[in-house]
This record gives structure tokens, sequence and C-alpha cells, in this order.
């Protein structure tokens, strides 16, 4: 016994799949340019800060051997020599020195924490500034510093390096940054709030598609989305829905108008079927009653039975045929002479009212073709000139003429067959293709006939690409047109 398998459990959907499309732009929107901001703060601040360094070491490279000099020559004086913002510190070959720099500069940034360095590691350095930190100090400030080796006579004497402190770089780059983190903040916040808007109202069309999809759901085929300008996205959709939203009435209507068919020809077909049905139910009951008491109405009544069966068989046959059209059953693809096949219709409907003339034309008075073929099926081709021929002998005065046309136009073969009968009105025209129409609204049967000739006529001749039409006679009457493919 196999075990059924579990119901499908149902689908989780992920947090960002819940969130509205309109958050997400907004959230994507000020995301970037939030991390936008934050990258041009970086590299704009580095950019600052090493420019302003350059700067400082500059004019470190350019004053460091005059501050050098002038300290080196009174290094013990109460009073520095040294410009205001300098510090320069003096040291021995041993390491051992002390810093130099007016009491103010030392106090407010501190004192330059130079590394103890030998001297070829001073020479190594080629002069070049580097940054130190400071120790004490109220607003202890990073310094920048040029190191060089003094000697005297000749002699190395030690070490001597030149500082200048970045409080001013520090400063205008804090200033920078600060500056930068308020407008980028206040960029995020108008550009946010720009975002929401154009976002709000680029979307509305999608709000309307919205809005329309839930009145189609509630069965109102009828509604269109307002159309937008077909090279925006938005347009596309607007366009692709409308077309499908028309396609999709189309095939409502066709499905309903098909329905409505299929109740109106199962009534039609019952009603048919019934009136010989009670017939020979009526006549079997008066049988087993004992009415039919002599030979006579035992033979009258089997004739009205066979008369109900035999109407029965012809209309199951002909609905058998439109049912085997309706399924789209291939037909035979043989060639088939037309103006044989008139002339043989002809014959038939002359042998069904011989006091009838009949004359094969040719179309609009031209000679009739010696040969005319189509290919298709010469059982059903046939049937439909038998059906049109067996109108004409019913629903016209005997022995009123009738004319079979044939010949070739438009590069389609034509079959036209007229009569000159009482014809019908055009409210008539239109549904005489219908199943189990009949022009005589009483529903008369003693002309014979099950309201189904005409469509199997338009069945057969719609199965081989072909068309058939109905007009009036020149002069009163019908004259029915068969147009088919010619070979």
């Amino acid at each position: 016994m196999t075990t059924p398998s579990p119901p499908a459990a149902p689908r989780r959907w992920g947090l960002l799949e819940r969130v509205p499309l309109r958050t997400r732009l907004v959230t994507i929107t000020v995301l970037l340019l939030t991390a936008g901001l934050i990258l041009a703060t970086i590299v704009t601040r580095t950019v600052v800060s090493d420019y302003l360094v350059e700067q400082v070491d500059q004019q470190l490279k350019r004053s460091a051997t005059e501050v050098a000099k002038v300290t080196l020559q009174q290094p013990d004086s109460p009073s520095p020599r040294v410009p205001t913002d300098y510090a320069v510190t003096i040291r021995d070959t041993e390491g051992v020195g002390d810093t130099i720099g007016w009491p103010q500069t030392i106090a407010r940034f501190g004192t330059p924490a130079i590394p103890a360095e030998t001297l070829s590691e001073v020479a190594d350095r080629q002069g070049e500034p580097f940054t130190v930190d400071a120790t004490g100090g109220e607003t202890p400030s990073s310094w920048r510093v040029v190191p060089s080796i003094y000697s005297v006579d000749g002699q190395v004497e030690g070490e001597v390096y030149v500082a200048l402190p970045l409080s001013d770089v520090e400063q205008t780059v804090s200033f920078l940054t600060r500056s930068l983190l308020v407008s980028g903040l206040g960029i995020v916040l108008l550009g946010g709030g720009t975002a929401l808007l154009l976002v709000h109202r680029s979307l509305r069309p999608l709000r309307r598609i919205e809005t329309t999809a839930a009145a189609i759901a509630g069965g109102d085929l009828s509604q269109r989305v307002p159309e937008r300008p077909p090279s925006t996205e938005v347009g596309s959709l607007s366009a692709s829905l409308n077309t499908m939203l028309a396609h999709i009435e189309r095939a409502f209507a066709a499905q309903e108008e098909s329905e409505q068919r299929m109740r109106r020809f199962v009534s039609d077909a019952s009603h048919e079927l019934r009136t010989p049905l009670a017939t020979v139910k009526g006549y079997g009951e008066l049988y087993r009653m004992g009415a039919l008491d002599t030979s006579d109405k035992v033979d009258d009544t089997m004739g009205r039975i066979e008369d109900s069966a035999r109407r029965m068989s012809t209309l199951v046959g002909d609905l058998l045929v439109l049912a085997r059209l309706d399924e789209g059953r291939p037909l035979r693809r043989d060639p088939v002479d037309l103006v044989a096949m008139t002339h043989d219709a002809a014959q038939d409907l002359h042998a069904l009212d011989p006091e009838r003339a009949v004359a094969v034309t040719g179309l609009d008075g031209t000679d009739v073709p010696s040969s005319l073929t189509v290919t298709g099926d010469q059982d059903r081709l046939r049937q439909v000139l038998t059906n049109l021929v067996g109108n004409v002998a019913r629903h016209t005065p005997a022995g009123s003429p009738a004319e079979l046309a044939v010949g070739a136009a438009d590069g389609q073969a034509v079959v036209e067959v007229r009569d000159h009968g009482a014809g019908i009105t055009p409210e008539q025209a239109e549904r005489v293709f219908e199943r189990f129409y009949r022009a005589d609204s009483s529903r008369n049967r003693s002309s014979g006939g099950s309201g189904l000739g005409m469509a199997i006529v338009a069945a057969i001749v719609g199965a081989h690409t072909g068309h058939v039409s109905v007009r009036e006679t020149p002069g009163g009457g019908l004259t029915v047109q068969v147009r088919l493919p010619a070979d």
C-alpha cells in the first residue's frame, strides 16, 4: 500500500519579499546615498588631510635648517630663540638631550614624543618628515618632525629634530568632517523624501493596474488599464495587459456563446427527438390496449412508426455528421471535379421534381468550364450539393426554375445554387446556418428536414477552408454560394 505523500508546506515568504516595493525602492535609494556620502566624506577627509600635512612638510623643509641653527647657537638661553609654533629636540650622540620651545606652545600642545634613534637611523630618514604623538599638554596634538644630524668643526655632535604641531590640520579636518556629515545627513533626508515622493508618483500607474486587476477579478472583464507611453516599462506592461484582457474577454464571450449554442442545441435535439419517440410510444400503447383491431389500422400504425423511426434515423445521422465535423476529424483529400458533381446534383433535383426546369450555367453568364478541380472529401462535398438541391425541392414551389452555376473567381472554385421561390428575409439570412433553425417560426415539419441541412453545409465547407453565404436571387428567390480553394 502506497503511503500518501504529505501535503506541501505553505511557502514562507522572506522578510524582504514581504516589504512593499515602494519601501524597498526608497530604502535602497537612502542606502545608496548614505554609502556614497560616507565614501565621499572619507575620500575628502583623506585628500584634505594629506594636502594640509604636505603644506606643513613644505614649511618644515624650508625652515628646519635655519630653526635648528638658531637653536643650536644658544641652546641654554632662558628665552628660546625658536619661532613660536616650533619645538626643537637636541640630543647628543648618546641620545641624551632636551626639547626646546615656547612654554605656551609646549603647555598647550604637549612635548613631541621623539623616538630614540641612532645616528644611522636618522641618516636613513634623509630629512623626510614623519609624525609623532605628544606627551602632556592641555590639548595634545600630533607633531610633524624633520630629523637631521648636526656637527661642529666637522665632528658629529648629535641629532636635531625640528617639529611643528598638527593642531591646525586636525582642527580643519575635524571641522570638515563634521560639516560633511551634517550636510550628508541633510542630503540623505532630502534625497529620501524626494525618492519617496517620486517613487510614490512613479508607482501610481501600477496602483491603477492593481485596481483594474481587482475589478477584473470581481468579474468586470470590460475594465482596461490606463494607457501610458509605450516607450516606458509601465506603458509596455499596460499595452500587454490590455491586449491580454481583450483576448480573455473575447474568450469568455466565445465560451459563453458556445455554452448557449450547446444548451440550445441540446434543447432543440431533445425537442426534435421527442415528437417521433412520442409517436412510437403512443402507437405502441394503442397496440397494447387492443385499439388496433383491424389489419388496416395495424398497417397504418406500422407505417407511421416506420416514418417516425426514419425521421429519428435521419436526425441522428445528421447529428453524428456535425459531431464528427466539430471534432475536427481529418477528411479525405482527393481531387474532386466540381463540374461533374454539379451536373449530378442538377440531375438529382430534376429527379425530385421532373416538372422543374434545372439548368447548369457558368458564373456571370460565362460558359460552363469543362472541369474544375478542388482537393477534398468527395462524399462530403456531394452532401453539400445534395442538401442544397434538397432545400430547393422542399421549400420552393413545384415546377419553379432553378440554376446551378459553377466557375472560378478570385482564384477560388465557386458553385451557386439559385432558386426562384419566396426567398428569405435579411434577419433569416443571418441565422440560416444555425443548427435547428427554420425560417418557418411554427417549426412545421410538413416539408421534412430537421433544420440541420444548412448547418451541415456550413460545417463541411468550413472544414475544407471554404466559405458559404446566401443572397437574394435577381428577380426573387435565394442563392447559396459555396467558395472552395481551387487547385
